[in-house]
């Protein structure tokens, strides 16, 4: 039984955890902080903290740096973009459901 005056820690990844899980070495990833490409938190003693989703983002910044020869700036404008056609999809879907057959059949 919970007690409900007990906060709920959600899961969390430090950045040793962030580098090994994405391939890259732990500076590369400090660096996506510093740009604001990763977003991280960071406790009292400056240790950074992250998100489970974190080394994802980690290899899509890398993959698409070195796949489109981008510079960080447009990566993060990529990822914007594609952040928000998640979002467009994700309302369209809502409005109008997909058809199991498309419309011209």
């Amino acid at each position: 039984m919970s007690s409900p005056l007990l906060p709920v820690i959600p899961p969390r990844l430090d950045l040793g955890m962030v580098a090994l899980a994405a391939r890259v070495h732990p500076e590369l990833v400090r660096r996506f902080v510093e740009l604001g490409l990763v977003p991280a938190a960071a406790d009292a003693s400056g240790r950074l903290w992250f998100t489970p989703d974190a080394p994802e983002q980690v290899r899509r910044i890398v993959r698409l740096h070195a796949d489109l020869s981008l510079n960080y700036a447009a990566v993060a404008l990529v990822i914007d973009l594609l952040a928000r056609i998640d979002v467009l999809e994700a309302q369209r879907s809502v409005i109008r459901p997909r058809r199991e057959t498309p419309p011209w059949r």
